[in-house]
């Protein structure tokens, strides 16, 4: 079964990065993975930093107004990279080029990756 379709918040996730047009959106499923920190990943692309706060709120929101979920913690307002985290599964909203720059993908690949789009 696809992760997307297993976890409710990660579908509240992807519909709000997809409504503000974030691109190259993969979910990591970090379950199997020991010391890992947190069950999954959600990593998607930006444009500009305007449009990282635009996904980031829009998360927020939806996470917060369907199942009662306030971020727990927060990096990177006014950079290229944003931090979402919610203990279980962690957003990072980047601008491209840091996003190559990183590669998280390759790090947690001992993980079970998914594409969306």
């Amino acid at each position: 079964m696809k992760l997307i379709q297993k976890n409710k918040n990660i579908t509240l996730i992807v519909e709000g990065i997809k409504e503000k047009k974030g691109k190259e959106v993969t979910i990591i499923n970090l379950d199997e993975i020991s010391n890992s920190p947190c069950s999954f990943f959600v990593i998607c692309s930006a444009n500009s930093k305007t449009q990282i706060n635009a996904i980031a709120n829009k998360i927020e929101k939806l996470l917060l107004d369907n199942m009662n979920l306030k971020v727990w913690k927060q990096e990177g307002r006014e950079s290229n990279w944003r931090i979402l985290d919610y203990f279980d599964i962690i957003i990072h909203i980047f601008h491209g080029d840091t996003r190559l720059k990183y590669q998280l993908e390759e790090l947690w690949a001992d993980g079970i990756i998914q594409n969306i789009d």
